[in-house]
């Protein structure tokens, strides 16, 4: 397989080809972690494939997750085993297999606080947890769980109230990049042959009768309006499900309902700990989870019905979570503390319970309408196997035999040669003249693709610059999100090809013009393109600020949309 760009070129190109006519065997609506995953899943079985994306790969629920990939832990107190054990067992193949440059092991300390029958209890449950793991045959890689005295717990985090503790319990998961889990996902379908289109809306089904013989679309940055004809189309929107149905006439047998979790981003040293924490609410759990130079806290878990595109957090949603982090910190955290905020909104299927946190997990797959295959619910951690199911649904309407899912051994673009180049750090830092602790930053974040970012700084040293604006990244790393990584706007850039836009103290402001000017060449923006992408970035953070001052959803939602999008799908 040869690794293919994500350019404008490879964009144009995909274009024509989706709008010449010609039928596709699947097209797949949605470049979210399970759309993204349906596109690989479907050109790895020799079908011929398309994505079309309305806004960015990953802009919505995608990229503003806990950034976990997990067997759900607390899912086993609630008896669903079968989930538990899907998810380890995906667990296990990102961390070995499909992306080990991206997806990591992190530790979790679980405070006790009643003696002898909550070990007893939590540690039963941790303890299944990890056989679980070891009998999918993928659990090799990461430590097994360990019991701690209160000084023990102490000594990994000493930032703990003495008073918040009886003893712990430490065991591991994973954590992901979603974002850019996502982009690697869309890139390696689109090696594998599946043309890919970001930017795209679609804005209609086209039918022949009941069945559903393709889509009407719109490209959102020319204008140009055309009909892409499929055999198979399949739904993997999100929380966009029941949008999407609408404009099939289609509701289907069940409703996706909106869940908005929020979480804070905060500096490294307000919290003296050398691992991750997990610690019970009243009404699920909280998360303080390593990264980088940060930690991310949360998440809530409220009904949101307000704009999904841009889900706001308010400034009770802020303070729920300060609240909760501080009952067991020695040294309080306050608003002074937050970098960052972001909300996502999770698809839950609706119709088990009122409470959005018992809401299900479990994903469905359905043909709504002959030629329309519909995939929601879920959980980011479980995509592959979501997208698998799909794709399978589809395949059983087309005609001939389609060959079974195989994206259980398919790396994703980067990962093959990883580990050793992982281990070649050192030589690889001397060849190039930057750090090698620069050049871990990259593996972590290119994997095997670090050579095309490395040609960038050979052949033009000043690429291999600090951003102006950031500590973490370089200026190559902007030219190349533009150049092979499908970024089309300073947002695709800033908040999710890097993570400036919650790392940063100012968002990623200070950033914006430097960014804006390394990109201009590739993507063709004149002086005052460049003035615009920076006037609509930096209008976007200051509607996000004043949001979350707001008391409510309502108000923050309208303080949030005072700042339109710079190319809108509305």
């Amino acid at each position: 397989m040869a690794v293919v760009a994500l350019s404008p070129q490879a964009r144009a190109d995909a274009i024509d080809v989706l709008a010449d006519g010609r039928e596709l065997d699947v097209l797949v609506i949605g470049g979210g972690v399970v759309g993204t995953g349906a596109a690989l899943d479907a050109a790895t079985r020799g079908l011929t494939t398309g994505l079309l994306e309305a806004r960015d790969f990953a802009s919505g629920t995608s990229s503003r997750s806990s950034k976990l990939i997990h067997g759900g832990l607390r899912y086993l107190e609630m008896l669903d085993f079968r989930l538990v054990h899907e998810a380890l067992q995906e667990r296990g193949l990102l961390l070995q297999r499909l992306a080990p440059h991206l997806v990591k092991p992190v530790p979790f300390l679980y405070p006790l606080q009643h003696r002898w029958w909550e070990r007893f209890y939590a540690g039963a449950g941790v303890a299944l947890y990890d056989g679980m793991a070891v009998s999918s045959g993928l659990g090799a890689g990461l430590p097994i769980h360990r019991h701690l005295t209160r000084r023990g717990a102490m000594r990994l985090v000493p930032s703990l109230k003495k008073s918040a503790l009886v003893g712990a319990l430490q065991y591991y998961d994973a954590q992901v990049d979603d974002a850019r889990h996502t982009m690697e996902l869309a890139r390696t379908a689109a090696s594998y042959g599946a043309l890919v289109a970001n930017r795209v809306k679609v804005t209609g089904f086209l039918r022949q009768g009941e069945r559903v013989t393709g889509v009407q679309a719109k490209d959102l940055e020319s204008g140009r309006e055309f009909e892409v004809r499929a055999k198979q189309v399949v739904n993997a929107t999100g929380v966009w499900t029941d949008d999407t149905q609408a404009m099939v006439g289609e509701r289907g047998q069940y409703h996706v309902r909106a869940s908005k979790g929020i979480h804070l981003v905060v500096p490294k040293d307000r919290i003296q700990s050398s691992t991750g924490m997990i610690l019970r609410t009243e009404k699920s759990v909280l998360f303080i989870i390593p990264w980088g130079r940060h930690w991310l806290i949360g998440t809530t878990d409220t009904d949101w019905h307000l704009d999904k595109a841009h889900p706001a957090a308010t400034s009770k949603d802020i303070e729920y979570l300060l609240d909760h982090v501080n009952a067991v910190l020695t040294t309080p955290l306050t608003r002074e503390d937050v970098e960052g905020v972001y909300a996502g909104l999770r698809p839950l299927l609706a119709g088990e319970s009122e409470s959005t946190s018992k809401l299900s997990r479990e994903h469905v797959v359905a043909h709504a309408a002959p030629g329309l295959v519909v995939v929601a619910g879920g959980k980011y951690t479980t995509y592959r196997v979501m997208a698998k199911d799909a794709i399978d649904a589809a395949a059983d309407a087309l005609d001939g035999r389609v060959p079974r899912s195989v994206t259980k051994n398919i790396p994703l673009v980067g990962a093959d040669g990883y580990q050793a180049l992982w281990n070649q750090r050192h030589l690889i830092a001397q060849r190039s003249g930057l750090h090698v602790a620069r050049i871990e930053h990259l593996l972590n974040r290119y994997g095997a693709l670090v050579d095309e970012v490395l040609e960038l700084v050979a052949d033009d040293a000043s690429l291999g610059e600090q951003l102006p604006g950031t500590q973490d990244y370089l200026k190559a790393e902007i030219v190349y999100a533009a150049l092979a990584e499908g970024a089309r706007h300073l947002d695709d850039i800033l908040a999710r090809r890097t993570r400036i836009s919650i790392e940063a103290w100012d968002r990623g402001v200070g950033a914006a013009e430097a960014a804006a000017r390394l990109v201009a060449p590739i993507l063709g923006w004149d002086e005052a393109t460049i003035e615009r992408e920076v006037s609509f970035y930096t209008r976007r953070v200051q509607s996000e600020r004043d949001s979350q001052d707001q008391p409510d959803d309502e108000s923050a939602d309208k303080v949030r949309l005072e700042a339109p999008d710079i190319v809108s799908p509305a």
